[in-house]
């Protein structure tokens, strides 16, 4: 009977250890998951940039295919350049003909200022003779009246240059202009990244603003997250902190990352949260910038760990 109650006691006690030791155990796990547990959530963003024509016409080349990386600067499209040529051409054409006649004027001009030396002279040598009552007045003021008539006649003539020249830089302008259009016929690649969506085909009609393919960088993306204003005080732009994405069922790939803003609005969280409570809350949003390796996608949840 004894040795019954004896073993009786011991399942009793074993089974109270195991019932501890399981509490324990659950405790544990809890507190190590509780601890684990990630500062924020959110999802990747790449910064688009949608590139767009500026005038309207066919677009006869475009060298641009999706999925493939692009540096800045490059040559992307053509729009049809011909009537801006050939509009070009006549002004360039219209510019010779007023050099021309700019430079008739100036010779004209010439001409006179060199029959002025010759008057001028003459009026001297008049005046010498009339101090020696070798000459008449009438004489020196005949001289004298042709010199006031060649004068007026060459300023005449100089302001008729003024008005060619005048012409002159108006053509300049149009010709300015025309070298405007067709640099903007030129569409060229202004960031370096990867085109991720392509709007238009080769030989299709665009006009001004008409999107013709989307482009970012891969390289960086924008992990966006939503923190309450409890965390504020231990965050700041430039912090780096850990980025966490799912790596297999049960593990995790941690990359670096840069607080890069910090919105200064408080806002509802998004409604992308489900839950109601959740719904209700006053966050702050957030984007961290991770250098991607190529392993992490557009739209791709992760973790944040400050």
């Amino acid at each position: 009977m004894r040795t019954q109650i004896k073993t009786t006691r011991m399942k009793k006690h074993s089974k109270i250890l195991i019932a501890v030791s399981l509490c324990c155990g659950i405790i544990y796990l809890s507190c190590s998951k509780s601890n684990n547990l990630a500062d924020a959530y959110g999802n990747f963003e790449a910064r688009e940039v949608t590139i767009s024509s500026q005038l309207q016409g066919e677009l006869v080349f475009l060298d641009i295919e999706e999925g493939q990386y692009y540096e800045k600067g490059k040559l992307a499209g053509i729009i049809d350049t011909v009537s801006f040529y050939l509009t070009r051409e006549k002004l360039l054409a219209q510019k010779s003909v007023i050099r021309a006649r700019s430079n008739n004027i100036l010779s004209q001009i010439k001409v006179l200022e060199e029959e002025k030396k010759n008057l001028i002279t003459e009026k001297r040598r008049l005046e010498n003779l009339v101090k020696d009552n070798a000459a008449t007045q009438k004489q020196l003021d005949d001289i004298n009246g042709k010199l006031n008539v060649l004068e007026l006649n060459i300023e005449s003539v100089k302001q008729q240059n003024k008005i060619i020249l005048a012409e002159m830089e108006v053509l300049k302008s149009e010709l300015g202009q025309i070298d405007n259009q067709i640099s903007k016929c030129k569409i060229i690649n202004p960031v370096n990244g990867t085109v991720i969506e392509r709007f238009i085909e080769q030989n299709e009609i665009v006009t001004p603003a008409h999107p013709v393919y989307k482009i970012t960088n891969l390289k960086e993306l924008d992990l966006k997250v939503y923190i309450d204003g409890s965390q504020l005080a231990e965050i700041k732009i430039g912090d780096t902190v850990t980025v966490a994405i799912d790596s297999g069922k049960k593990t995790m790939r941690n990359f670096k990352g840069v607080i890069s803003w910090i919105s200064s609005e408080v806002e509802f969280t998004p409604k992308t949260i489900q839950t109601r409570e959740e719904r209700v809350n006053m966050v702050y949003a957030v984007k961290i910038m991770v250098v991607n390796d190529g392993s992490i996608k557009i739209g791709m949840p992760g973790e944040v760990y400050f």
